[in-house]
């Protein structure tokens, strides 16, 4: 998927209502337009929408003719719950994965695993590479550390667990801090991570909803970014436009930078990835990638 071009893939979930699924595919009909590598779909916390997400994943790859990958959560997940998991995503033609230790439940502050579970994401991958070679596994990375270890090269050593363990693409946490991720990744470089790492950007419509997600994630908000959309009112129209308008220049530098692709979580509004995507149109190729990590 990833070469001497950059490329971009987007990050959806599925949706609650049908209106919800309208306007997903209706916005998928403008992004699949401009080739994204693939569109993965997450699911609900604890697993909630585990089988919805095969669905969706299904329907999005045969509607639109486009890689989707469903992810996969390891959080309430048992060993017996992987397997069916990835037998079913096999049955439905699931070559690609995200796979994730994943947060504690709401409410609780520290991880547990399950009874026959996994604690750490290494495990995980460790275990479906036990199971099948049959799917590419893309792994999260934390620019900043993980909120559960903030020594960025304990982090870095995590993270190349995870790699050696079977992982062929690192997918980055939402950041808003260019020169945050690029020690990171110039961090995996000196641990010898040579899989691609790809920069998650996640376009601020709402200021509120970001804030609540980075005090979870404790990625950092730079103070002239907060300045910039505290000047509008909450969710209003200007502040989305200023929100956007950092997205665009924020994936500018990161291409400029060489970075080999970018992955854009919409959260189901992708009126703010279409203007990115639009935008930053001459740096992507115009035709379709092959369909393996």
């Amino acid at each position: 998927m990833y070469g001497a071009r950059p490329v971009f893939s987007v990050e959806t979930f599925p949706p609650k209502t049908e209106h919800g699924v309208h306007n997903l595919y209706a916005e998928l009909t403008y992004l699949t337009q401009h080739h994204p590598v693939f569109v993965s779909v997450t699911y609900g916390a604890g697993g909630s929408t585990r089988n919805k997400t095969l669905e969706l994943a299904r329907e999005i790859g045969q509607r639109f003719g486009v890689t989707a990958v469903p992810h996969f959560t390891s959080v309430g997940a048992t060993r017996a719950d992987v397997r069916q998991y990835i037998a079913d995503a096999l049955a439905g033609d699931a070559r690609n994965m995200v796979v994730l230790r994943g947060d504690p439940p709401k409410g609780e502050t520290a991880y547990t695993p399950p009874p026959d579970g996994f604690r750490y994401g290494s495990e995980l991958v460790e275990y479906v590479r036990s199971i099948t070679g049959e799917l590419d596994l893309a792994v999260a990375g934390y620019p900043e550390g993980h909120v559960e270890c903030r020594d960025l090269w304990q982090d870095v050593q995590h993270l190349k667990r995870k790699v050696d363990a079977g992982a062929s693409v690192v997918l980055t946490q939402l950041f808003y801090d260019n020169p945050a991720f690029f020690r990171f990744r110039d961090e995996t470089e000196r641990a010898g991570i040579g899989v691609p790492v790809v920069p998650g950007i996640m376009p601020i419509t709402k200021f509120s909803q970001i804030q609540r997600m980075t005090a979870l994630s404790g990625a950092a908000i730079p103070d002239s970014l907060s300045a910039s959309l505290l000047k509008h009112e909450d969710g209003s129209p200007d502040q989305a436009k200023a929100g956007i308008e950092f997205a665009i220049e924020q994936c500018r530098e990161l291409l400029d930078a060489g970075v080999p692709g970018l992955h854009i979580f919409t959260l189901n509004s992708g009126h703010a990835t279409s203007q990115i995507i639009h935008a930053l149109h001459d740096y992507f190729d115009d035709e379709p990638a092959a369909s393996s990590q």
